[in-house]
């Protein structure tokens, strides 16, 4: 990963703008996901938006990632290839990723739907962890603030956070310090410090199985090593003042 960065005041207004702008295309993207539909027609609306809103893709800046978007499917987990032949179908789970890079800084989210496989409450408790670390970024907390949060409430609900894999600061490049684990590795001051001008891509990554994962023979899909459904969500934040504001937000 890259150095942490603390972002300028005009650094911060390029990625409130390519935030937004981020934000409302996976607006639009998550409503075509239905029964029927492919994951590559996914990725070629998602294509197709972000050069519309004057970005790129950050995805396909990743060396050797030809897409825009990673869909993953019940038991996937992160890094899905949106192939043509993935159709979801009624009762999947289905989580969709996607970055954009705008004016040279990159901003990132993902999301998780259910196709009426039933599984509500376990993507509500996602959505509450992602909430309870979001909460947790702002200046003066540690890194360890977010991850203690965001664990407490997968623990409590008796899921699993995905232990090999975190979130991670963002700007000009699309992976930057410091790391984010949805877990906690180590003692609170051991951890980062959090200050304003930081921005962070704050991802919760669970599972109803153990959290151990598997990687897929086509290089790229990471999957739960005993099958069990996963799902995933992330905003990109950034630690003001004040607090906090989620720059992938429509509004």
């Amino acid at each position: 990963m890259h150095k942490i960065t603390i972002k300028t005041t005009k650094e911060v207004e390029i990625m409130r703008q390519g935030g937004r702008r981020l934000a409302i295309i996976r607006d639009q993207i998550k409503q075509m996901v239905k029964v029927g539909v492919s994951a590559d027609s996914i990725d070629k609306k998602a294509e197709l938006l972000i050069k519309e809103a004057s970005g790129e893709s950050s995805f396909k800046m990743v060396r050797n990632y030809s897409w825009t978007t990673c869909v993953n499917v019940n038991s996937g987990v992160v890094h899905g290839i949106p192939h043509s032949h993935i159709v979801f179908k009624e009762g999947d789970v289905v989580s969709v990723d996607l970055g954009m890079y705008y004016k040279g800084f990159h901003t990132d989210t993902s999301f998780t739907v259910d196709l009426g496989s039933g599984e509500t409450s376990f993507l509500a408790i996602g959505k509450e962890a992602l909430n309870a670390g979001i909460n947790q970024a702002k200046g003066g907390n540690y890194v360890f603030d977010i991850s203690n949060s965001i664990e407490k409430v997968l623990s409590k609900n008796k899921l699993s956070p995905v232990w090999n894999l975190v979130g991670h600061g963002i700007g000009r490049n699309l992976h930057e310090e410091p790391q984010i684990p949805c877990f906690v590795q180590e003692s609170r001051e051991k951890t980062v410090r959090i200050l304003p001008g930081m921005v962070f891509a704050i991802e919760v990554m669970y599972t109803k199985g153990n959290g151990k994962i598997k990687n897929e023979d086509d290089g790229w899909t990471i999957s739960t090593e005993d099958g069990k459904i996963s799902a995933l969500y992330e905003e990109t934040v950034l630690i003001t003042k004040n607090g906090n504001e989620v720059l992938t937000e429509a509004n």
